[in-house]
């Protein structure tokens, strides 16, 4: 069910939406998080924070995964099906969570806005690994 294709798929994936996740919640606006460093755990690192990295990237793994499954289970990996599957699940899943959270606790708009932009960013990079490397 699972070929190299796939494998690599993923794999291409978690290494070009690391460097994006780097970019957009660790160096777009990365001085907004301090405008309320009391909602965080380790506002300027500190002990423990690469665990929290650590499980970042696999959950990262798991999202990954799960998009280019999705895509090819569906049929989706052809440019625009899979495009749209990456703002549809976008639409559904980060973009409530991100805007409820932000309702609800301090967080600044543009970071945010920098999450929002990073999730989508991921999503699109699943959907582009998916049909370049299955369709």
């Amino acid at each position: 069910m699972f070929g190299w294709h796939y494998f690599a798929a993923v794999a291409v994936a978690l290494m070009v939406s690391s460097i994006t996740d780097w970019y957009f919640t660790g160096v777009l606006w990365h001085e907004k998080y301090l405008a309320h460093p009391e909602i965080w755990r380790r506002p300027r690192g500190g002990k423990g924070e690469h665990l929290a990295v650590a499980w970042a990237q696999l959950l990262s793994v798991l999202t990954c995964a799960m998009f280019i499954h999705m895509a090819s289970a569906s049929g989706q990996i052809a440019w625009w099906p899979a495009l749209r599957l990456a703002f549809g699940v976008w639409i559904l899943a980060p973009v409530p969570l991100l805007v409820t959270n932000a309702l609800f606790i301090k967080l600044h708009p543009l970071n945010v806005l920098a999450s929002l932009f990073g999730w989508l960013v991921k999503l699109l990079i699943c959907a582009v690994c998916a049909q370049l490397f299955l369709g």
